[in-house]
């Protein structure tokens, strides 16, 4: 009877020791596999968040040389128009991020900085040089540096970069629904993130 009891006692030992194995066999297997799903969808939406916009600039360019001191000066002028593509995006495959599978969180690290894209046309009318003061390239470069300059302000101050800025905030929701929906964390610099309303600390 004794013999009997401790083989009960021995077989339900094993069986106990072999479905804890079995079971933290299978907590690993599912953590993995959730790690290996964030891994996944971040990958997914690591795409180009563009903005586009138009802008118009018209630019009158002026120049001048003296010639014998001041009696006689050469001059060149032209009418510029610049017809300009503006795309404002954010590579989101360059997103610096962690998986801890340990404490199942996704941590953020930095967000890449917009980058701003000007595509102009540049179109010359009305061009005219005296003899002693041509057009050269020198010439062309300055109105192309000081139209991109004025067209940049012009990015800072339209709605385009706010509106990228939107767009990034709705492509990263998809981190936190992913991650809440899981059971895990999500933090941004070690700030974590509890709602969708919370995605608004991050600024790249």
């Amino acid at each position: 009877m004794k013999k009997f009891i401790a083989g009960v006692i021995i077989t339900l030992a094993i069986v106990f020791i072999v479905r804890s194995c079995n079971d933290g066999k299978v907590d690993k297997s599912i953590l993995q596999e959730n790690s290996m799903l964030i891994q996944q969808e971040i990958t997914n939406v690591s795409k180009l968040i563009v903005t586009e916009g138009h802008f118009a600039e018209v630019y009158n360019y002026k120049d001048s040389k003296e010639l014998f001191g001041q009696l006689l000066r050469a001059e060149k002028k032209a009418l510029v128009v610049v017809n300009a593509d503006v795309t404002v995006a954010y590579d989101l495959s360059q997103i610096d991020f962690e998986i801890d599978e340990k404490t199942k969180t996704v941590k953020i690290n930095s967000i890449p900085e917009a980058e701003i894209k000007l595509n102009p046309d540049f179109q010359y009318y009305d061009v005219t040089a005296d003899y002693l003061n041509q057009f050269d390239a020198a010439d062309y470069n300055k109105i192309k540096k000081t139209v991109n300059a004025s067209l940049m302000k012009k990015v800072e101050a339209s709605s385009l970069r706010s509106n990228a800025e939107n767009r990034l905030l709705s492509e990263l929701q998809k981190f936190y629904i992913l991650t809440n929906s899981m059971g895990w964390r999500l933090t941004y610099q070690e700030q974590t993130i509890e709602s969708l309303k919370g995605l608004q600390v991050i600024k790249p």
